[in-house]
């Protein structure tokens, strides 16, 4: 009998986790154009409290069969109060633009995020980021602006600063699950967000509250299981993979917001769309290689 190949099986590890890493995209890039379309019969902070309390139920559920309830309770309250309004103020700009703004474009300006997040690591962390990433981060913010064509001629909007918005939320939220993560489990961190969106959301939704429409049910329902199902995935895809082989893989949720796009509202992007996500993903992917460098160096 021939003795395992470690080789083979982490080869096989990673591959799953690559797998897990895409399946969470494509349910993610469901979720949204889910939310895209209840834009058009909803406010955005109504619609965030429902993307919150849409996936509790099913998170609840995972939860309670991998980890129990107790972890829920043993966490840093102060830093998920943090997240809770960082949570809000990531999605709910995110819904606004998505009422004007095709899944794709939202997407491409919206990934300035892992940039933004190893800009804020050195004032928030601490952290040391060398000439060449900075550039990459640099080179990365004009790629958006190629996006946003700040001229007038483009999505230099309220539309486009709301992600931008959304994507500096996400960016510090990001930070303080660094921190989080050294006390407080996955699960723990994941319920708490949602439930301080699906409360927090509400309570603020509550003055220009809409009644949801019995036909949109079936919708808030789908919302609800891409989104527990795409975090369950996404937290596989962590768990199995290093994130710097696996964190490239959310560029993919481009090419999902272009099949989105044309197969429900029939729009493409344009050129110059295309030429700033270019630059951002190059930059965003090579900042990931430095950070992969910089890791090796460390601890070779």
């Amino acid at each position: 009998m021939n003795p395992p190949n470690p080789h083979a099986a982490a080869g096989a590890h990673r591959w799953r986790a690559a797998l897990f890493m895409l399946a969470a995209v494509g349910l993610f890039a469901l979720m949204d154009a889910g939310l895209k379309l209840l834009t058009a019969h909803y406010p955005p902070m109504q619609i965030s409290a429902i993307r919150g309390g849409a996936s509790l139920p099913f998170v609840l559920v995972w939860v309670l069969s991998t980890v129990g309830a107790r972890s829920l309770f043993r966490v840093r309250w102060p830093l998920h109060l943090l997240r809770a309004v960082l949570g809000i103020m990531m999605m709910a700009p995110f819904i606004y633009a998505l009422r004007t703004l095709p899944l794709s474009t939202a997407y491409t300006i919206f990934f300035i995020a892992p940039l933004l997040i190893t800009a804020l690591s050195v004032p928030i962390l601490g952290e040391r980021v060398g000439p060449r990433r900075w550039t990459a981060i640099v080179v990365g913010f004009l790629g958006v602006m190629v996006v946003l064509r700040p001229t007038g001629e483009g999505v230099a909007s309220l539309a486009g600063l709301a992600v931008l918005l959304a994507a500096f939320g996400y960016a510090v939220s990001a930070i303080t699950v660094r921190v989080l993560a050294r006390t407080d489990s996955s699960q723990a961190i994941v319920v708490w967000l949602l439930v301080s969106m699906a409360v927090g959301a509400g309570l603020l939704a509550l003055p220009h509250w809409v009644p949801i429409r019995a036909e949109d049910l079936w919708l808030i329902a789908g919302v609800g299981v891409a989104g527990a199902l795409g975090q369950y995935t996404i937290t596989e895809a962590f768990r199995r993979g290093e994130a710097s082989l696996i964190a490239p893989l959310e560029y993919s949720a481009l090419l999902w917001g272009v099949l989105l796009d044309f197969s429900l509202w029939n729009v493409l992007p344009d050129a110059m769309t295309w030429v700033g996500a270019a630059i951002i993903v190059l930059s965003g992917l090579y900042l990931l290689r430095r950070e992969r460098i910089h890791l090796e160096a460390e601890h070779p």
